[in-house]
């Protein structure tokens, strides 16, 4: 029998085939270890082979075969470097979900995942949520970033899930295609999910007053099909995003704008950092390109996953001391 992986939850699998059944599904022992170099050898999205096996009065599906992939999104994990998690596979849309507060979402992190969807080819959406929550400040840098994201040519969207403000914009690019959703914890992802399609119900939880984060609601893939001919993944937040089997002089050509000027350096394997008359630091100092995509580039070029991750945990030192005060 072939289905398409519906849940992952780690050693079991919900398996859904053509005439819309369910199964219960695991990995055959043998398959579990064959050149699987993840944490997780089968992700939602696949689509895989499986036989039932019906030798006790509960039925369980034995998978025993993984169809090529058209593509997947795959993270390094942070506090275990040296493994990776793919979190989705065969997916047509990428739409990650960034708030400026409440919680903030690091331009560092918005590139690294923008990296990754270029590296292995899935289309990727900004959805800056939120924006009803916004003082005039906050709104001046959301606008900031929008600009900046779309000048590159990602599209971006201004969403409010609790005012259902772009919602039918959303709705609109989602229409027959597997979408997956992501972000951090408490970005409203499935707040989100919940207002476009009601019917789901999702479990929501507040953001934490001391910490400014999220607490995670989902805590495992899982994809769901809509009324409007769309299916979408709902995937757990996500605290750091770790780039993953990139070489050095292959990272500037998933930041567009990079790859975009790249003819123009004098030197063919130029890395944009000391070398003379680059293109990229030339459109650097003329303010064409970002400093903080220029910035997410170094540190993806230099693998320095410590300073990613001090990163990504300053706002929790700042807080803790804040508290301490």
């Amino acid at each position: 029998m072939t289905g398409l992986v519906y849940k992952s939850t780690g050693s079991n699998y919900a398996v859904k085939t053509d005439d819309n059944r369910f199964y219960d599904c695991r990995i055959k022992g043998k398959f579990r270890i064959k050149g699987i170099k993840s944490t997780n050898p089968i992700a939602v999205g696949d689509i895989v082979d499986f036989e039932l096996d019906d030798s006790t009065d509960e039925v369980i599906g034995q998978i025993h075969n993984i169809h090529d992939r058209k593509n997947y999104i795959v993270r390094k994990s942070v506090n275990l470097s040296k493994q990776t998690h793919v979190i989705a596979s065969n997916i047509d849309l990428a739409f990650l979900l960034v708030t400026i507060n409440n919680p903030v979402t690091t331009t560092s992190f918005i590139d690294r995942f923008l990296v990754t969807a270029e590296a292995y080819g899935i289309e990727a959406v900004l959805i800056f949520n939120k924006i009803d929550t916004y003082d005039e400040a906050m709104l001046d840098e959301q606008l900031y970033l929008q600009y900046i994201y779309s000048q590159i040519g990602y599209k971006c969207l201004r969403v409010s899930a609790t005012q259902k403000k772009g919602l039918e914009d959303l709705k609109t690019l989602m229409k027959g295609k597997v979408s997956m959703f992501t972000g951090h914890s408490g970005v409203g992802k499935s707040t989100l999910i919940n207002a476009i399609e009601p019917k789901l119900d999702l479990k929501t939880t507040i953001i934490s007053e001391q910490h400014q984060q999220g607490q995670h609601t989902t805590t495992f893939a899982e994809m769901f099909d809509l009324d409007f001919d769309a299916k979408i993944i709902d995937t757990p937040g996500i605290r750091g995003f770790g780039v993953v089997d990139m070489e050095k002089d292959e990272v500037g050509d998933y930041f567009p704008e990079f790859f975009a000027l790249k003819q123009n350096c004098k030197f063919n394997n130029c890395l944009h950092k000391e070398e003379p008359h680059c293109a990229v630091k030339q459109a650097l100092e003329e303010d064409k390109i970002a400093w903080s995509r220029y910035n997410s580039y170094l540190k993806i070029l230099d693998g320095d996953e410590d300073v990613y991750r001090n990163d990504i945990y300053a706002d929790d030192r700042k807080a803790s001391d804040e508290t301490r005060k």
